[in-house]
């Protein structure tokens, strides 16, 4: 095995783990290794206090399990720790999911999902991955963990809290305590800022680490995701989104996916006539509900082309998917949606379900309630989707603010409306009712949100 050889920023960084402050946050870009830093920081902690207790916790345990138990963790040990075999191995426990070392320390696993069963212990050390998706009450609650007294071999093994993420919001905790050192709530300057310390580490500083090409990947993102995953770099807030990439990520299921109950392809169609035509994209998704109740993203075939084309991407999804509806936005185009697809099928194949949907109201009145699904959990993405979250984010209260026509996000929404008529009309319901009352005027000024 290669020689592990740690990077310039990685010396910095190693650095400022094991220094004096209590609360240490790295922030950047993707693939940086900051995860991997914090990992190691870690197991160092781990080797030199016997009988120690660290947890490593995200928003869904799911998400620790599969990025960190099943990839980082174990390479970071293969890589930093080659002399840790045989009876020297760290085992890990796979019913309460900790790894032990040989000395007794333990490293454990868990989501904020589960939370009974990671905070039933005290710790030395809290490592929030990922805590852009952590909210501050949450943070404050694993906080009271933070209480093992254990030694190291210069005595008294310091109390850590470690934090990394890929910046979002500058209205986030993370920002206010970390980047303007104030508290996230009174927004008073926090007594004790020596304890709080950041450090932004992005690709570029891992560059031996990562496969050729892959900052040329993140470019090719669309702006917005680049500032986050190439430049890390905290985004300024607008509280008239009415979708956030933290939401997404929060909430996107990487390998736990259900089985479906019913499967949706939605159509939002262009216009465009010929193979070369110069008109929008022709908005194509694919979602399910899941026997779990939530709504999943399963595919974007989003696509520029003719009826020909278009209509047989749908006829072979939904064959692929063993979908049980198609719904096509009829506002243009009268019945065209349905006699594309259609005439794409085979002579020997049965015609697809078809369902005409027409738009009553604006593109955000309808993406209202969609935005609130997302927000709650009841949608989640399979995988990412940065094409179409880039368009999801440019809707807000005052319109669609993102470049061209939202067409993937329009068939978005046609496809979770379809799929849950009666929580859109509810939550749509609930948000005129919640408008109106937050307008009434009442003694002594006006009724906050």
């Amino acid at each position: 095995m290669q020689d592990f050889e740690l990077t310039a920023k990685q010396e910095e960084v190693t650095w400022l783990l094991g220094g004096e402050a209590k609360h240490v946050m790295l922030f950047g870009g993707s693939r940086s290794g900051k995860t991997f830093a914090v990992l190691r920081a870690m197991a160092l902690r781990a080797l030199k206090a016997p009988g120690s207790r660290q947890a490593v916790l995200r928003f869904r345990f799911n998400h620790c399990k599969q990025s960190v138990v099943m990839d980082t963790w174990p390479k970071m040990l293969a890589l930093c720790f080659p002399e840790l075999k045989g009876d020297k191995a760290p085992k890990m426990n796979k019913s309460d999911w900790f790894c032990e070392f040989s000395n007794g320390a333990q490293i454990w696993f868990g989501g904020l999902d589960d939370s009974d069963k990671v905070l039933g212990n005290e710790y030395a050390g809290i490592f929030l991955n990922e805590c852009s998706q952590i909210s501050w009450e949450a943070r404050n609650l694993v906080m009271t963990r933070l209480a093992q007294s254990t030694h190291d071999d210069r005595g008294p093994l310091k109390l850590k809290m470690y934090y990394d993420l890929n910046p979002a919001l500058t209205s986030h905790w993370s920002h206010k305590l970390f980047i303007d050192n104030r508290d996230p709530v009174s927004k008073q300057p926090i007594r004790n800022a020596a304890d709080y310390v950041s450090m932004q580490v992005n690709p570029g500083d891992n560059l031996t680490n990562l496969p050729s090409g892959y900052l040329d990947t993140l470019r090719d993102l669309p702006a917005r995701l680049q500032k986050r995953f190439l430049e890390g770099s905290y985004s300024d807030a607008n509280a008239d989104s009415l979708f956030d990439d933290v939401t997404f990520d929060k909430w996107r299921a990487l390998s736990d996916t259900p089985d479906m109950q019913r499967i949706v392809i939605a159509v939002d169609p262009s216009g465009a006539s010929s193979e070369d035509s110069d008109a929008d994209a022709i908005g194509i998704i694919v979602a399910g509900i899941g026997v779990d109740g939530n709504c999943y993203l399963l595919e974007d075939l989003t696509l520029k082309a003719g009826p020909a084309t278009w209509g047989a991407v749908v006829s072979t999804a939904f064959e692929r998917h063993g979908a049980d509806m198609v719904v096509g936005e009829a506002n243009y185009g009268g019945s065209m949606v349905e006699h594309v697809i259609q005439s794409a099928r085979h002579s020997s194949m049965q015609r697809l379900p078809y369902k005409a949907v027409t738009a009553t109201r604006g593109k955000v009145v309808r993406a209202e309630p969609i935005s609130a699904l997302v927000e709650k959990g009841k949608v989640r993405h399979v995988g990412y989707f940065p094409e179409l979250e880039d368009e999801l984010a440019g809707f807000t209260t005052h319109g669609y603010t993102g470049g061209g026509s939202p067409n993937r996000a329009d068939a978005y929404v046609w496809a979770i409306t379809y799929l849950f008529p009666g929580l859109t009309k509810s939550v749509r319901a609930e948000t005129v009712k919640k408008t109106q009352h937050d307008a009434m005027p009442v003694a002594g000024g006006w009724m906050g949100a």
